[in-house]
């Protein structure tokens, strides 16, 4: 409300995205803290349903009220809902304990253990093959599949929807069926729908259930890869959560970059097909972790 420029708005986005980094970490592991025993997978995708969930409605709502409004209520709309959303937490969750601090060197030091780094780069690689198509997925489709502006809106929608669905499903996956059928079947649906994606993009009328597919299956990797990863630094779980989250950023970063190299060097379509490849990369990582805990059992 009281930006004068854009420095100073850039600025209040920084703050807010480090602010929103640090709430989604300690929400995820209250949310798994508080689950009842084989319901962490639920729980976490309880709370991930809420964040995509506001990220579907919140864009759309964002640009009727900017569109009707002015651009500054929108800012204030968020600051009383957050400051609602405060009050409802101190009334809702109950009072618990903390971690003990761990010291940074400590911390990093989680990079160094071979079973943590193998796990934390199927996030890496996952989010890597998913990001090198997503950013560029306005353009394939106006260009390669040849969609309207309006059926790319609807389509971006369907995928939100997907989204939705794709990690209640992974939650309830990894509580009924085990992590390792759940976060393996899933990147193996995840690649081979990238690839069919990519193999049938001039067809409109395959690519929207394909859109849906993709964003389903990407998905319901959230909640699986961050209950594997609590189960393995359960004294220290709100930590191996903030690294897997920078993971997850320096995958998207890698993701986006790679793929406006191809898109430039190449073309469109490679990119959907470099897409999967990247995510079946994450298949390596992910059954060589998953020995390793088997043997460790």
């Amino acid at each position: 409300m009281t930006s004068t420029g854009y420095g100073m708005l850039m600025g209040a986005r920084i703050i807010l995205a480090i602010s929103t980094g640090v709430f989604m970490v300690v929400a995820l592991t209250v949310a798994a803290k508080m689950a009842s025993p084989g319901k962490q997978g639920g729980s976490i995708a309880t709370v991930l349903l809420g964040f995509n969930l506001a990220l579907i409605l919140g864009v759309p709502l964002g640009r009727v009220v900017a569109g009707s409004y002015d651009w500054k209520v929108i800012f204030t709309g968020i600051g009383v809902l957050s400051l609602l959303a405060m009050l409802v937490l101190l009334l809702a969750i109950p009072k618990s304990e903390g971690e003990a601090p761990v010291p940074i060197r400590e911390q990093l030091a989680l990079f160094t253990t071979p079973r943590i780094f193998v796990a934390l780069s199927i996030s890496f690689f996952w989010i890597l093959g998913y990001t090198i198509l997503y950013t560029y997925i306005t353009p394939f489709l106006l260009t390669i599949t040849g969609m309207s502006e309006r059926m790319v809106s609807i389509g971006l929608f369907a995928f939100g929807l997907a989204s939705l669905l794709g990690s209640q499903v992974g939650g309830y996956g990894t509580d009924k069926w085990g992590i390792p059928r759940t976060m393996v079947g899933g990147l193996i649906f995840h690649s081979g729908i990238l690839f069919l994606l990519t193999a049938f993009s001039h067809y409109s009328m395959l690519v929207l259930p394909l859109l849906m597919l993709w964003s389903f299956f990407a998905w319901s990797m959230g909640p699986v890869q961050q209950v594997y990863l609590i189960g393995m630094a359960p004294q220290a779980s709100g930590i191996i959560l903030s690294l897997n989250t920078s993971i997850v950023q320096l995958g998207m970063a890698a993701g986006a970059a790679i793929g406006g190299v191809i898109v430039d060097s190449i073309s469109l379509t490679a990119a959907g097909w470099l897409g999967g490849i990247g995510v079946a990369l994450a298949l390596i990582p992910a059954v060589y972790s998953l020995t390793m805990r088997r043997r460790a059992a």
